[in-house]
């Protein structure tokens, strides 16, 4: 059925630090608050006609970061006003988000049956590491949460790392890189990942640090994700990295397709991982008001 309240497809940025995730907290623990909380608080302050709702695409966990996750929402004014135009409401959503680390960076009106989870083509995400970081107070404060700080000498073997990320690229049953939890629904453990690389990143404080910090970037992207496949994709790869882990023990890991068979603690922490990129099609973005683009059917996303 077409959806006659004005639809939009929000895009926005946060730092997940102090976020339990991006979706709502549990309602018993009204203090344990989320990214989309805080997008429904500022909705609100809008005085809509309707309580507002924000259907995310991409979960991401506690203390993982976005640089562009996307959600769908319904805003009819009060009154009969015509449809907010889209720079207004990023201008809007934005002075009622000013005391927290989450900003929109832009939106499109969209048609009345799009989902921003089923209508997603793939995404992107960015797991970022410094190498060899004894102390923190070798660390740029800078970088602080916002990456993975491996504090040891040795050098990664990067060579060999993207040799394992290569045998992750295509479709495979992923059962082996996915977390168990009872809150998540099943899903599909066999994914198509269309890239694994490693190359070398950056420094936030770059040359202005006292002493160089090598960083590198871990990209994965794909449809959709399992729950925290990339933080144990990530974790297995720094293993191999580190000569924890041959790149044989790496494929017999994927080639099992048994969550329980992952190696104990060997998942990377949160706090180095970005959600960089949600992608849609053309014509999902170019609305009329009289589209009618249907809802392509996908998984959903559930990293973390």
């Amino acid at each position: 059925m077409h959806n006659n309240c004005p639809r939009y497809l929000i895009f926005f940025q946060y730092i997940g630090t102090k976020y339990r995730g991006v979706v709502n907290g549990p309602p018993q623990q009204p203090e344990v608050r989320g990214v989309q909380d805080y997008l429904e608080d500022a909705l609100r302050k809008m005085k809509p006609v309707t309580p507002p709702r924000v259907y995310v695409s991409s979960r991401t966990d506690a203390g993982v970061h976005a640089l562009s996750n996307s959600a769908h929402l319904d805003l009819q004014r009060r009154d009969s006003k015509p449809p907010f135009s889209e720079d207004v409401l990023v201008a809007a959503l934005n002075h009622h988000l000013k005391p927290e680390d989450i900003r929109v960076t832009h939106v499109h009106r969209v048609a009345g049956d799009f989902h921003a989870r089923f209508n997603a083509l793939s995404r992107t995400y960015v797991y970022r590491l410094a190498q060899g970081v004894p102390h923190a107070s070798l660390f740029p404060l800078s970088e602080r949460r916002l990456c993975w700080a491996l504090c040891k000498y040795t050098e990664l073997d990067v060579g060999a790392m993207r040799e394992a990320a290569a045998m992750l690229i295509g479709t495979h049953d992923f059962s082996s890189f996915m977390a168990i939890n009872s809150d998540t629904p099943f899903k599909n453990p066999v994914k198509t990942l269309d890239v694994a690389r490693v190359d070398p990143g950056t420094s936030f404080a770059g040359a202005h640090f006292h002493r160089e910090v090598p960083f590198w970037e871990l990209t994965f992207r794909s449809r959709s994700f399992l729950y925290r496949q990339v933080r144990r994709m990530t974790g297995a790869l720094v293993a191999v990295g580190q000569g924890q882990l041959t790149q044989d023990q790496f494929r017999q890991i994927l080639e099992a397709a048994d969550s329980l068979g992952f190696p104990k603690n060997m998942s990377a922490p949160p706090w180095g991982l970005y959600l960089t990129r949600v992608e849609y099609s053309l014509t999902d973005l170019q609305f009329t008001p009289h589209s009618s683009e249907g809802v392509s059917s996908s998984t959903g996303n559930q990293e973390g």
